[in-house]
């Protein structure tokens, strides 16, 4: 084999190789644990204060999680177009195993998987809130005891809010 095939060969297996690692910010950051006195990032209130599930969320530009004191809100965050590309995770409580009155931080899921009920009985920091569930059944279960509607992550738009 000649010399220049050789290193055209090398340096394709160079690229290849560069090409398959994943950028640092590809990696997948996880939810917190929300703390006392810590405020909702699009109302300003106190997020341990009320009931309800609450969400979180990363944008792809930034480390800094932005916390809410319901989903309701994160979700006008989520889907207000200026944000709405530039969201990379989200999180919700998984209310199946969480209690309403003071969500377990140690049961947050990924928001984009959840199942959602709107227009319940159930009310969170800004009055009616999104209970998030793990499961579509999980979320049909509650929908069947407090009211409402099922709706999936990708079917939730600023109109049903």
């Amino acid at each position: 084999m000649k010399l220049a095939t050789k290193i055209l060969l090398l340096a394709v297996g160079i690229m290849l190789a560069a090409c398959s690692k994943e950028p640092e910010t590809l990696s997948t950051r996880e939810a917190q644990a929300i703390h006392a006195g810590e405020e909702c990032h699009l109302c300003g209130m106190f997020i341990k204060k009320f009931p309800g599930p609450k969400g979180e969320l990363y944008l792809k530009t930034s480390d800094k999680i932005k916390k809410f004191c319901s989903t309701r809100d994160m979700f006008t965050f989520l889907l207000d177009p200026e944000y709405k590309k530039q969201v990379k995770e989200a999180y919700v409580h998984d209310m199946s195993k969480a209690h309403w009155k003071t969500p377990d931080d140690n049961h947050f899921i990924d928001a984009r998987k959840a199942w959602y009920v709107i227009g319940s009985s159930k009310k969170g920091a800004m009055g009616k809130t999104l209970a998030s569930f793990g499961t579509q059944q999980q979320a049909q279960d509650f929908m069947t005891e407090f009211g409402g509607k099922v709706y999936s992550f990708d079917q939730i738009t600023l109109q049903i809010l």
